[in-house]
């Protein structure tokens, strides 16, 4: 009879393609179809701290399993990933959820395998934790959940110590993939047919920069470019202190390298961005944001901003909504400040009150939202061209992006799952664009 797994991912497009591999390790060990939690054998918890809600939504989820479990006392309880890995957090696990039955971090995913194996040889519990990230393994095949678009890690790890990130302290410092594994991957994934490929980093810019590579990222780039065959290229995240002229001329080198850039701004004041050790200022970011448009006037730009950090004044959150206005990014995620234990900003003096975080995140969304419905607007009477990523069951249409990220609805007879079709836009609601195939 065949084992069933289910995966609970939390975080980012890292967690979610890691949870590709996750899967991955258990269909080679013999866990066959994903399925519900309460018909799972093994249930895997893929946990992010990078901010305080996804913690507290992992503690939930995993407590609500404590009855599941007395029902299926053989059905093994896995939690791993960024939480795991963070100091102190397995002892607050193991003591708050006794039942958990398999723990490991982010920087030993590929231990899972003989993690589970030994699991259901011996009662007891199983924890590995490493503390330093080894090699990066290069033999574990995911199982893509995401076509027609595939994920494609090129680093590991970040160097950069934001004062108010914990991502060094739990993904290690950065290591680079070969650049040929990297290249291989890709067009493995072009001849199995996917359209839309993301290269993905906690910093893309700095791919190779310890000279392991014989690349860096505008090198990368333009190889990985240069695979045959009409698809998408995308890459995330830049990081703004590294972002180069290079990678501007290789994307107007290639078309099929989408013209969306995203690069986290994360504040508008000069004063914030030092504190939070960003190292670039307000006016280093709009240079390159004038560097992209001069070169590529039809770009876009998306962001991730940060309301409420320590020590942030009314003048510096309108410092932000400033250059909101003036760079008129494509869309904005916003957050409002988590202290994340370890990090140098939890450890500051001046921290905002909730009160005051409220109020700010509100009125940035009010100023996102608005910027962004204009930007729909302007998308009506156009023709675009959309990659099909689905079909919503809901409203009965398929469903895909354009280059920059707009989601585009659409009625058609045929399955278009996996092709690019021209719609031209009949109407736009928020960031949802209405069309008819051309």
């Amino acid at each position: 009879m065949a084992q069933n797994y289910h995966i609970v991912t939390y975080g980012c497009q890292m967690n979610l393609h890691e949870s590709e591999k996750i899967a991955g390790i258990l269909k080679k060990i013999g866990y066959e179809n994903e399925t519900t939690l309460e018909e799972a054998d093994i249930v895997v918890f893929n946990t992010c701290c990078i901010r305080e809600n996804a913690e507290n939504h992992a503690f939930g989820n995993i407590g609500a399993l404590k009855q599941l479990k007395r029902k299926k006392p053989d059905m093994i309880i896995a939690v791993g990933g960024c939480m795991t890995q963070e100091k102190g957090k397995t002892d607050v696990l193991k003591k708050k959820f006794p039942f958990i039955d398999v723990m490991f971090g982010a920087l030993n995913i590929e231990e899972l395998e003989s993690l589970i194996l030994r699991k259901r040889q011996q009662k007891k519990k199983i924890i590995s934790i490493r503390e330093e990230a080894g090699e990066i393994i290069e033999n574990i095949q995911p199982v893509r959940t995401s076509y027609p678009n595939a994920w494609v890690n090129i680093t590991y790890g970040c160097n950069n110590f934001c004062s108010y990130c914990i991502v060094p302290y739990v993904r290690g410092r950065e290591r680079s993939r070969k650049p040929e594994n990297i290249i291989n991957e890709v067009k493995s994934l072009i001849a199995e047919g996917y359209k839309e490929i993301t290269l993905l980093g906690q910093n893309v810019n700095s791919y190779g920069a310890d000279g392991s590579t014989g690349m860096d990222f505008a090198q990368l780039l333009d190889a990985v470019a240069s695979i045959e065959g009409k698809f998408r290229l995308r890459f995330m995240t830049s990081h703004p202190k590294d972002f180069t002229e290079d990678v501007v001329a290789v994307m107007e080198k290639h078309r099929k390298i989408c013209r969306l850039v995203h690069l986290p701004v994360q504040s508008g004041s000069n004063s914030i961005l030092q504190a939070m050790n960003r190292r670039y200022t307000r006016e280093k970011y709009l240079s390159e944001i004038e560097l992209l448009k001069t070169r590529l006037p039809e770009a876009e730009v998306t962001t991730d901003i940060i309301v409420g950090f320590p020590g942030e004044t009314e003048e510096d959150y309108l410092q932000t909504e400033d250059l909101v206005k003036r760079v008129d990014f494509a869309s904005a995620f916003t957050f409002v400040y988590s202290p994340r234990q370890g990090t140098k900003a939890a450890a500051m003096d001046n921290q905002i009150d909730e009160a005051t975080q409220k109020q700010r995140i509100m009125r940035l969304v009010e100023l996102v939202n608005l910027l962004t419905r204009q930007k729909s607007e302007k998308y009506v009477g156009k023709t675009v061209e959309i990659l099909c990523e689905d079909f919503d069951e809901k409203k009965g249409m398929y469903m895909g992006r354009d280059e920059f990220g707009r989601m585009g609805y659409f009625h058609s007879e045929k399955d278009c799952i996996g092709n690019f079709v021209l719609l031209r836009i009949i109407k736009a609601n928020g960031i949802s664009l209405y069309g008819e195939m051309v």
